[in-house]
Formats: C-alpha cells, structure tokens, sequence
C-alpha cells in the first residue's frame, strides 16, 4: 500500500543542496519518531540555467514535469525542489504535477508576511534576484542590488552551487553585501532565496536579519507531510 508520506525530491539542483534537505529531513522525522520515506530523483542543473537564462519556463516546466511523473509513478504524494531558480516555471509546472508541489517562493511570502515585512533584498541567482524572485512577493518591497553586485551574488552563488560547498570567501563577500544592503538601502531582512546559501549561512553566523529560504521550506515540507494526521 501506498505511503501518503512518501515525499519526492528532484535534486541535483544543485546537489549540496540535495544533500542538505535530506539530512535535515531525516533528522525532522527522527525527532518525531518515525523513518522517512523519501525519493530523491536527479535533475541537470546547467540545463535548468540555461532554461532559465533564456526565459523559457515552458520548456523547463516539460522538462520538470517529466520527473514529477516517475517520482508520482513509484510512490511519492508530495513533491518538493530544493532549489529556486527552477520555480521560475511554477505557474506552468503546477499545471503539469500529477502531485501537489509544495512551493519555496510560496512559503518564503508567507514568512515575510508573518513577519510582516516591507522592503527586503534577495539573495541567489541573476534570475532570482532582477526578477524579484520571479514576481511571485507581491504586495513586498523588494530592493534590487547594485549592478556588480549582483553579478557578485550570482557568480558566488553559481560557485557554490558547482562545488556543493560553501568557503569563508564566499561567506565573507556575500556578508559584505548584505550589511551593505541593510545600512544603505534600509532593507528590514536579506531572503536566502537560494537553497546553497544554507551551505555558507547559519542560525549562529547571520549576523543581520534575514529568512533563511531553505529552513522556510524544509519546515513547510513537513507541515504538509503531516498535516492530514496531526
């Protein structure tokens, strides 16, 4: 018989990530007692940039879909991305599951709205950031970076994401910015609106207010996977 708790992943998106909301989910379901049951499906990440890059959410979301399809086929309920960038499709992936989504920039406007909010600043990919997290924070202020510094943010982000970890490089470059942000711009918190940045950042070296977008949405997960029997 089918496990209604069973959760599908579509990693690799990128994989430090991946690897991250596994650990952290196996630890969530320790902590209630109970084992996981987890599919974990990998994605090309160049090829969801390049999609990206290009604008074209309707291929990206055919690509996406594909593999909602085998995670549904071998047992998943619930499906989940670790990463934003490819929630650039939502509207037309949504369209496409054959299983509920549960979606990061969704839950990350929730935070903010719960924390009622009213100018912040992103971090993560180019096309997070120019986008505004693809138009999906209405009703925020979102404060776009200086020009190079958002070509900082999405070159330091993309090397994260091609090595799976984090440095004191990046660590320190991207905290630069982001107390840049909050001094000059009068932004009230930075979103981590990229899964990797959870490989630089954590609850004891954030050293300026922020939402963490991958503990948001980890947390979310969760919700969702217990909610009909709780």
């Amino acid at each position: 018989m089918a496990n209604e708790r069973c959760l599908g992943l579509i990693g690799g998106l990128g994989v430090g990530a991946t690897i991250l909301y596994y650990q952290e989910l196996v630890k969530e379901h320790a902590a209630r007692g109970c084992v996981p049951d987890i599919l974990i499906i990998h994605a090309d990440v160049n090829r969801v940039l390049r999609d990206a890059a290009a604008g074209d959410t309707r291929q990206l979301a055919a690509y996406l879909s594909d593999f909602l399809h085998r995670l549904s086929e071998a047992g998943a309920r619930i499906a989940a991305i670790p990463a934003v960038t490819p929630h650039i499709c939502a509207a037309e992936l949504l369209e496409l599951s054959p299983i509920p989504l549960v979606s990061l920039p969704g839950e990350i406007l929730r935070e903010v709205q719960v924390r009622e909010l009213k100018r912040v600043a992103l971090f993560g990919t180019r096309f997070t950031i120019e986008s505004r997290m693809f138009g999906q924070l209405p009703g925020v202020e979102v404060v776009t970076p200086k020009a190079d510094e958002v070509d900082s943010i999405h070159d330091v982000y993309v090397q994260i994401v091609n090595a799976g970890r984090g440095t004191e490089e990046h660590y320190q470059k991207l905290r630069g910015i982001a107390h840049a942000l909050c001094e000059r711009d009068n932004v009230d918190a930075i979103i981590l609106g990229g899964t990797e940045l959870s490989l630089v950042f954590n609850e004891s070296n954030t050293d300026f207010p922020h939402i963490n977008g991958a503990r948001v949405h980890l947390n979310a997960i969760m919700r969702r996977l217990f909610a009909e029997r709780d």
